[in-house]
Parts: structure tokens; C-alpha cells; sequence
């Protein structure tokens, strides 16, 4: 039986609005937290003699730590409550950022990469899930696009200001942590004046038995989800392991705030995204994302063959905006009609994927880019973004109306 949109109300009032302020921001700054030692990473290169397969293998495990936390525990917010994940959320991130305060060599830069992974890992199903219980009933799309676009655009911000500090601030490596960790605190405070929507409830510990567990509405429209999300997510990877060596090989430049630019060009466009996805039903959302981001990673590839900056960066914006815009109608699709109690467990489940398509993409890459160059890296991502593009323009769906609505692209204010 087709669930009713009172079934599972929102909290009211006040604290409702902080509470979706709270899990906004701190869903920001937790991706924000994530992505600010990528601009530093030619400076590790320099002082720490890190190569390409060592960065490679910090990305693996940011990723690994990512992959086991929504395993294990992207359902315990649905029994401890949204609350008291965010809270974990952000003081795993502040340790995160304490252990790369003094980077000598790989061994602090795959730990704390290791402890952000975690951290992100919760914060994609428990402060996404809270984004979503709390955000909103007009407009209807708000929610998914803040949970779907909030880790994009803070993993913009933090590579931004991580490169402007670096340029700019004192002690270069150090300082963006320091930023970090008082905005993770923070956030952590604006948490806790925030509403609980999921009350403390029995099987805490049941829950952290690996399991992804989706609902018979969404299952259908899994498939093309996870094919967007592995060709999206794989290009992100790209652009965190291989950004900095793109700069200073192709782009001429090791300057962190030019590195951060070009980080920044794919991330930032999600902004826009969410809005523009929500106007069109999911799958012509999906299919006109997907073929945006093929058109710009195949002309991130040429720009890269011809050593043209600015188009590196102008491609990078409509790969940026495609994938914006087609992973914000996969998860629009994919929460159509859902309880509060099942929404951490099917974030989980398009995070878990997109996690897993990004770190193996990067396992690939790191071992490749041993005997191939960087340029020949980039036409197999420019080969993987027009499979799945070919893909989603054939089998990409909407999700089927619920019981008394033709409209499936509306929202259910669940």
C-alpha cells in the first residue's frame, strides 16, 4: 500500500527550520572538510616526496572509510536518531583535520583522509536524511536537491578556501584546517538546537549488520541511478587524485588556488542543478544531465590534448552541471513516496554506489598511471561518460505515480 503524505510528519515550528539549517550547513562543511587537503596535494608532493600511486591511495582511503561507514552504519540514525550521527559526523571530521595538521609523509594523509571518509560517510546518510525529514514543504524538490548538491557544492568551498589559504594565509598548510575545525564545531552547536525527527527506538546494534535494503518503488529505477553515479562519481574521483598533477603537467601551473579553480569547475555547478532538475520529470532530467556531462568530459579530454586552460575549465563546468542535474533527478526519483523510515537506508544505497564506482575507478587509475599519462587516463573517463550517457538516453525511467496522482515528478511531503 501506497504510503499517504501524512504518514510520517514533520516536526513544526522553530526548530524545524534551525534543524534544516543545521543539516544543510553541516553537510556542506563536513564535504567542505573533505575536499580541503586536494589543493595542498602538490604541496605534499614537494616536501612529503609523495607520488601519483600515493595519492591515488589516499583517495582509496577516503573512499574505503566512506564505503564502510554507510555498510555498517547508514541505518543507525534511523534508531539513535539524525542528531547524534550529525554529531559523530563532525567531531570524526575535527580529528580528521587534527591528523593532518603536520603531513611528513603518506601514513597522516591516509589517516585523516581515512577518518574523513567515515565522516562522509555518515554524513551522506544521516544528515542527508535530515535534510530531507526536515526540509521544507514548498518547493517540493528542495530537499533532495540540498541532499543531493550540499556535498558538491562544499566540496567547491573547501577546495577554494583550502587554495586561497595556502596562497594567502600563514602557515598555508595548516591554516585551512584550523578554518575547518571551527565551522565543523560549529555546525555541531547549530545540531543540537535543531529538532530530532527520528526518536531513539530498539535495534541500534542490529542495524550496523551490513545491509542495503531498498523499496519495491524504488528498485526499478536503481539501475540507471547506479550508472550515473559511477560515471559522475568516477570523474570526481579523477579530479581529486589527478587535479593537481593535471595542473602542473598539462596547465603549467602548481599554483593551489589554480588547482582549487579547476576542482571547483566540475563541483560547482551543482548550485544550479537542483532547481533546474526539479522544472522536468526525472528521467528527461536524467537524460539531459547525462548528455551535458558526455559533451563535457569528451571536451575536457581535447582541451587537455590541446593544453587549453580555459576551455579545461569551461568543459569542466558543463560536466559539472550535467551531473548536477542528473544525479538530483535520480535521487528526486528515488525518495518519490518514501517513509522517513526508509529514506537513510535508499541514501545510503545511491551513496554506497557512487562511492564504490568512484574508488575502484580510482584503483584503476592509480595503477594505470604507471605505465600510461595522464591525457590517456582521461579517454577512458571520456569512454565511461558516453556509455552511460548511451545508456540512460535508452532505459532511464519515472518512477511510478502513487495511488490518485498522474504526476510522477511531484514530491511526496512525507
Amino acid at each position: 500500500m501506497t504510503p499517504s503524505p501524512a504518514a510520517t510528519p514533520k516536526p513544526s515550528g522553530r526548530r524545524r527550520r534551525i534543524a534544516f539549517l543545521a543539516s544543510a550547513s553541516a553537510l556542506v562543511a563536513a564535504f567542505a572538510a573533505s575536499s580541503s587537503p586536494v589543493p595542498l596535494y602538490n604541496s605534499y608532493r614537494a616536501t612529503a616526496g609523495l607520488t601519483n600511486a600515493d595519492l591515488s591511495l589516499t583517495v582509496v582511503a577516503y573512499f574505503l572509510g566512506t564505503l564502510a561507514a554507510l555498510l555498517c552504519l547508514g541505518r543507525l540514525s534511523d534508531y539513535v536518531g539524525r542528531r547524534p550521527v550529525g554529531l559523530a559526523t563532525m567531531l570524526i571530521l575535527i580529528a580528521g583535520c587534527a591528523v593532518l595538521l603536520n603531513v611528513t609523509s603518506v601514513v597522516p594523509l591516509v589517516v585523516g583522509r581515512m577518518l574523513m571518509g567515515v565522516a562522509a560517510g555518515l554524513a551522506s546518510s544521516a544528515l542527508t536524511a535530515y535534510a530531507v525529514d526536515t526540509a521544507p514543504p514548498h518547493p517540493a524538490w528542495l530537499g533532495s536537491m540540498v541532499s543531493s548538491q550540499s556535498p558538491l557544492l562544499g566540496l567547491t568551498v573547501g577546495s577554494l578556501l583550502s587554495g586561497a589559504l595556502y596562497e594567502f594565509a600563514p602557515a598555508p598548510t595548516q591554516t585551512i584546517y584550523v578554518v575547518m575545525m571551527i565551522a565543523l564545531a560549529l555546525c555541531a552547536g547549530l545540531l543540537l538546537a535543531g529538532a530530532e525527527t527520528r526518536p531513539r527506538r530498539p535495534g541500534a546494534l542490529a542495524s550496523l549488520r551490513p545491509r542495503i535494503r531498498l523499496t519495491e518503488r524504488a528498485k526499478p529505477l536503481m539501475p540507471i541511478v547506479s550508472v550515473v553515479a559511477a560515471a559522475t562519481w568516477a570523474l570526481g574521483s579523477y579530479y581529486q587524485g589527478f587535479g593537481p598533477s593535471v595542473t602542473a603537467t598539462y596547465l603549467g601551473t602548481s599554483n593551489a588556488l589554480v588547482v582549487a579553480l579547476v576542482f571547483a569547475s566540475y563541483m560547482a555547478p551543482s548550485v544550479v542543478a537542483g532547481p533546474l532538475s526539479g522544472r522536468m520529470r526525472p528521467a528527461r532530467a536524467q537524460r539531459l544531465g547525462m548528455v551535458l556531462f558526455a559533451v563535457g568530459t569528451c571536451g575536457l579530454l581535447v582541451s587537455l590534448w590541446q593544453q587549453q586552460v580555459v576551455a579545461f575549465l569551461l568543459f569542466g563546468l558543463v560536466a559539472g552541471l550535467g551531473q548536477g542535474v542528473a544525479a538530483s533527478a535520480g535521487i528526486r526519483g528515488i525518495l518519490y513516496g518514501s517513509l522517513a523510515q526508509d529514506r537513510s537506508s535508499l541514501l545510503s544505497a545511491v551513496y554506497l554506489v557512487s562511492y564504490a564506482s568512484a574508488m575502484l575507478a580510482t584503483l584503476i587509475a592509480g595503477q594505470v598511471s604507471r605505465v600510461a599519462s595522464l591525457l590517456q587516463l582521461t579517454v577512458g573517463y571520456a569512454v565511461l561518460a558516453v556509455v552511460a550517457m548511451t545508456v540512460t538516453l535508452i532505459w532511464a525511467r519515472d518512477p511510478a505515480p502513487l495511488t490518485g496522482s498522474g504526476n510522477p515528478s511531484r514530491e511526496v511531503e512525507a
